[in-house]
């Protein structure tokens, strides 16, 4: 349950960035996001953790700021690598992390003080 909430609210959180962010663009409807929200995730999971341990030094110095700047090429890979997903520049991929980790943070809160699983 708890998996599908975090899919639901990492979905939740692309919908907020392409309507916050004019350089970012998902084509098609509610199955696209779950589908970006699904290909995000899980490269995430895998070679997003592998990129946050070879760049700890990077994120140790800037106090983890560097960590928006991973997850925004994390998110230009999923661009690259899907068809259904546009991103126009770095820059506009840097703000659709921020947007998409706060949204995914307060979404998990929520569900979190709501539904006690």
């Amino acid at each position: 349950m708890k998996l599908i909430l975090r899919w639901a609210a990492l979905a939740l959180a692309f919908w907020v960035a392409t309507a916050l962010i004019p350089g970012i663009e998902v084509k098609g409807g509610f199955t696209t996001y779950l589908w970006v929200a699904l290909l995000f995730g899980l490269l995430n999971a895998t070679l997003g953790s592998l990129l946050k341990v070879l760049t700890l030094p990077a994120v140790i110095l800037t106090l983890g700021l560097f960590l928006v700047v991973v997850n925004a090429a994390i998110l230009e890979l999923v661009a690259r690598w899907s068809d259904k997903l546009d991103v126009t520049n770095f820059w506009s991929a840097v703000l659709a992390a921020i947007v998409i980790s706060v949204v995914t943070r307060l979404v998990s809160g929520v569900t979190k003080k709501a539904l006690p699983l």
